[in-house]
């Protein structure tokens, strides 16, 4: 008698299409633990990534109205940079190395006025108080080591910054090797869609640059003119610390505003109350007249975003997660933009 056919034993599950299911979400896991670990580096790779952009912007008009090459346009730029920094060091240098000179010995001047003026009300009494209080700088060897790590500090970033602009000349000269490399990366279905994505950051953050760069050359001259009409003493070191720290929104004018106010406190209270006018002068110009005439062709980021954005990459990143706060989030809009309403939530309407 003969056994009944048996069914055939189920075949076992290949451990390889569990992997191909887990190894992309492993691999991004790997890639975001990575990226932590080098975030520094990131960030240094992502602001010589702007400066290429100014680069190229700036090379851009030559290529297509002279008809030169990249590789011609670029070297010109660069040395019309050179000539023009030379230039401004040599008109103006010796008078700015006096002038910060002259505010690093103000400073403490400033800082027992403004402990002078505290002294006449109440709420000021208090705070004084309150801060002899905590005796911040009671240990002189805390003291010191701060004042170690501040000069390794900036010693660090005098490399960086070296670092990012020769990063920042070589992403510039040959954009397209770096671009077409990226893409390799990816698979050839969703080439395309990050090749369109790779243009408008690109372009996104190129316009930003732009913007701001008029911004704060405006408010450095608008803050140089105010201050000159009311008779202000260094008067150039305080402007140009007021237009490069327009590059950090909402922070960046509140500290030189708080800067320029304490320097005139120096001189009397008179000249710090004109000095307080100017600061909102300014800011109210460059709010009300400056931007939005930036706005119009330039990327447009919404108040709370730009402010929540210094405090989430802060955060996250540090100092350099400030200073580079809003073309982060410019970034991160356009990848939005392009990678998920475009392609996710449209489709479906």
């Amino acid at each position: 008698m003969t056994e009944p056919d048996r069914p055939p034993p189920p075949t076992p599950r290949r451990s390889g299409g569990g992997g191909l299911r887990v190894g992309p979400w492993l691999l991004l896991l790997l890639a975001l633990a990575l990226a932590w670990v080098l975030v520094d580096v990131l960030m240094l790779v992502f602001a010589a990534l702007l400066f290429a952009l100014i680069l190229r912007a700036m090379a851009l008009p030559l290529e297509r109205r002279a008809g030169l090459s990249p590789r011609l346009s670029l070297p010109l730029v660069l040395v019309a940079l050179v000539l023009v920094v030379g230039g401004a060091i040599g008109v103006a240098g010796a008078g700015a190395v006096e002038q910060m000179q002259a505010l690093r010995e103000t400073l403490p001047r400033a800082w027992t006025a403004f402990q002078r003026w505290l002294a006449d009300y109440t709420t000021g009494r208090w705070l004084q108080e309150l801060w002899h209080s905590a005796k911040p700088f009671e240990d002189w060897s805390r003291l010191a080591g701060l004042a170690t790590g501040t000069i390794n500090a900036a010693t660090g970033a005098i490399g960086a910054a070296v670092l990012l602009v020769v990063l920042g000349i070589y992403l510039a000269a040959d954009p397209g090797t770096y671009r077409d490399g990226l893409l390799k990366l990816v698979p050839r279905s969703r080439r395309e869609l990050v090749a369109r994505t790779l243009d408008a950051a690109g372009r996104d953050l190129s316009r930003w640059l732009l913007g701001q760069g008029v911004s704060m050359l405006l408010v450095g001259a608008l803050t140089g003119i105010g201050l000159a009409l009311i008779g202000m003493p260094l008067l150039l070191s305080l402007s140009l610390i007021a237009g490069l720290l327009e590059f950090v929104p909402y922070f960046g004018p509140i500290i030189s505003g708080v800067l320029i106010v304490g320097v005139a406190l120096a001189e009397g209270e008179g000249l710090a109350l004109q000095a307080l006018v100017v600061c909102v002068a300014v800011q109210q110009a460059e709010g009300y007249v400056v931007q939005p005439l930036v706005q119009r062709w330039a990327v447009r980021l919404p108040p709370v975003l730009g402010m929540c954005s210094v405090l989430v990459f802060g955060v996250l990143f540090g100092l350099p997660g400030v200073l580079l706060a809003m073309p982060l989030m410019v970034l991160t809009m356009t990848l939005v933009s392009e990678l998920y309403v475009k392609t996710v939530i449209e489709p479906q309407r």
